[in-house]
């Protein structure tokens, strides 16, 4: 069975769309023991294959919503990922989580648990500094990490 990993979604090229690699950086810090860290660029197959057989999968990745309250972090899990659904991807990755799903469903190649935090970005031109409130927000987005990653079942 694969370690459980944490998956930060983005391109840290395009401002606020670099939330899911900072998220990424930030916990290389921490040394989760038995975590694997990834940066991805979403492309749903990748995704399908950095989670699968996984027994927990966080995903950190940026949404641009309206009405939009910028740093505002939404956190959601398996079945509950219908929200993510209705958010559009922040950045340059066209496909996201939702196509993901559907696909790793169809293939059987779910984690045992998937958890999906979503930060709302202002910003996604180019630029590499996280806008004011994403950047506000990391800090609590790496406890919140931490924190499922400590609950989680060992065994």
């Amino acid at each position: 069975m694969k370690a459980p990993v944490v998956i930060g979604i983005g391109n840290e090229y395009r401002r606020d769309d670099g939330v899911g690699p900072a998220l990424v950086a930030a916990l290389e810090e921490h040394r989760p023991t038995g975590v694997r860290l990834i940066v991805s660029d979403g492309e749903p197959a990748r995704l399908i294959e950095d989670w699968a057989g996984a027994p927990l999968a966080v995903v950190v990745d940026a949404v641009l919503c309206e009405p939009s309250t910028p740093g505002e972090i939404h956190r959601t899990d398996l079945p509950g990922l219908a929200a993510v659904v209705r958010a559009r991807p922040a950045g340059s990755h066209g496909l996201g989580i939702p196509d993901a799903l559907r696909l790793a469903e169809a293939l059987d190649r779910l984690p045992d648990r998937l958890i999906v935090y979503a930060v709302e970005a202002t910003d996604v031109a180019f630029g590499t500094d996280l806008s004011a409130p994403v950047a506000a927000a990391l800090p609590r987005l790496v406890t919140a990490v931490l924190t499922e990653l400590a609950l989680r079942p060992r065994g």
